[in-house]
């Protein structure tokens, strides 16, 4: 009778645990016994986070007092937790791990066939070419086969961009990189902890007014509204600046220095946002890690048919630097032509003066020139060369005035800032004349108001101030009020080196003729 009383007992345990853990809700009540003193308070609690579920129950003692009114807590049983379940890792970030262990396997497979094939007796090898010649055709039969398959799989991972209608290559999804957005967004802020600007600083507000007033003149493109857009302004002399796909804007204050007034900022803003709405990051991805795949075919054969390891290593180079050189970059460059198309037009929804878009890259073709700094070719490059960007955007400036004029935003002044521009370069270039023909001294007259050749220690937000957005009637407003001034208007000064301000003067007003 004892033994029946105990397996009874510890089933009846075991039953009220196991209702526990499925999640049920349950309040345990019980009789309370008049002879004993001493009661029993216990508390049953189950906590359910996503799809995982913990249950815990707790029991404890109380001194005797007088028993309330009513039903009392019951106690629960021991303690214990379910595990929870293992959230998967990003496919991309998979995808990166994964990436330099396929060359290795690739180098260790092409180098084991290699010796295999080094170690057979000659008669095998006869016979080894024999039976392949023999089933040449069941051989082209399965490459043909596998090449169907590569390319029923590429077919049906095509996507068509929801802005330029542009059908692309999508083999990670939208989701995917918005989990490994959020991871390398955390990784960037504690990067940039300690550089970070405060939300208090004018450079900070002006860039985050700016990208409000894009996102709310352009809540009617998808996307715009279903990303948070916060900003975030790094202190680097850096000209920089990008948004990752969850809406994190990176603003650089070496990209304020070499922005002239608040339309160009708008542009270059723009052409960010473009790249999270288009989404640039997983269609580069996607393309890489098919190319990869591929790759893998040939480093294999590279280092099975190559003689000895010296060899390999040199055509496995080679095979890396072509591909970056032939497919990587120009399609780099490719994405960032479409970017700046995009946030021109994104822009000029937002009304600003879309013509200050080639003279922005015409500054920085200028600042190049006067500073002496070596640039790479653009087919070595990952973006297009200053002068192509600037010619492109020249190009597109008809087009993103008819659309600004659809959205109802004001005039623009007859000025344009291209002529002001070109003209202001061509007065530093009699200057840097005058200097290098011993002619009057220019060292403290005015040059090229708004040139990138001399960079402030703070942002000129009185440029900003100068030159804010106009208001739009269906749209919040850039500037609630006036933006504060940091420090006075820039005032240029002649060039140190008469013969580069020349040369770097008479380059962009080639481009600009």
């Amino acid at each position: 009778m004892a033994l029946l009383c105990g397996s009874l007992f510890r089933s009846s345990r075991l039953c009220f645990l196991s209702s526990h853990s499925v999640g049920n809700l349950q309040v345990c009540r019980r009789a309370v016994c008049p002879a004993k003193r001493a009661h029993f308070q216990s508390s049953c609690q189950t906590t359910i986070t996503g799809s995982a579920r913990s249950a815990s129950f707790q029991i404890y003692s109380k001194a005797a007092a007088p028993l309330p009114r009513g039903p009392v807590l019951t106690p629960c049983g021991h303690c214990f937790h379910t595990s929870a379940r293992l959230s998967a890792l990003p496919a991309p970030f998979i995808w990166m791990i994964i990436k330099p262990l396929q060359k290795v396997v690739a180098i260790i497979l092409g180098r084991s066939i290699r010796k295999w094939w080094v170690a057979l007796p000659d008669n095998r090898r006869q016979l080894m070419r024999k039976w392949a010649w023999q089933r040449r055709w069941h051989l082209a039969g399965g490459a043909g086969v596998a090449i169907m398959i590569v390319a029923l799989f590429l077919l049906t991972h095509l996507d068509e961009s929801p802005l330029t209608g542009r059908t692309r290559l999508l083999v990670f999804s939208k989701e995917d990189y918005m989990e490994l957005a959020a991871l390398t967004s955390e990784v960037y802020m504690q990067e940039f902890a300690e550089l970070l600007v405060p939300v208090t600083d004018v450079r900070h507000q002006v860039v985050e007014r700016v990208v409000e007033h894009l996102a709310q003149r352009n809540k009617d493109i998808p996307g715009v509204s279903d990303i948070t857009w916060s900003v975030h302004v790094v202190q680097s002399p850096s000209i920089n600046a990008f948004v990752l796909p969850n809406g994190k804007v990176f603003m650089f204050t070496g990209m304020l220095e070499a922005i002239a007034d608040v339309h160009q900022l708008t542009i270059v803003l723009g052409h960010e946002m473009a790249h999270a709405l288009l989404g640039h990051t997983a269609e580069q991805a996607s393309a890489s890690h098919v190319l990869e795949l591929l790759s893998v075919v040939l480093l294999i054969a590279i280092w099975a048919m190559c003689p000895h390891d010296g060899l390999s290593m040199l055509g496995h180079w080679v095979q890396g630097k072509l591909r970056e050189l032939l497919f990587s970059r120009p399609f780099s460059r490719k994405l960032e032509a479409e970017a700046d198309q995009v946030g021109l037009q994104l822009a000029a929804k937002a009304c600003a003066d879309v013509r200050a878009g080639p003279v922005f890259w015409q500054q920085l073709e200028l600042r190049d020139q006067l500073s002496g700094e070596a640039t790479l070719p653009e087919w070595l490059s990952t973006h297009p060369s200053h002068r192509n960007r600037f010619t492109q955007l020249d190009r597109l400036i008809p087009e993103a005035l008819e659309l600004r004029e659809k959205c109802v935003c004001p005039a623009l002044p007859a000025t344009d800032p291209r002529d002001v521009f070109s003209k202001s370069v061509r007065v530093l270039l009699e200057n840097a004349r005058e200097q290098r023909s011993g002619g009057p001294q220019t060292e403290h007259k005015p040059l090229l108001p708004h040139s990138p050749t001399s960079v402030p220690t703070r942002l000129p937000a009185a440029f900003l101030a100068q030159t804010a957005l106009p208001p739009s009637p269906d749209a919040d407003q850039l500037s609630n009020g006036p933006v504060p001034a940091a420090v006075p208007k820039r005032v240029m000064t002649a060039p140190a080196t008469a013969t580069a301000a020349e040369e770097g003067s008479q380059h962009v007003l080639q481009s600009t003729s």
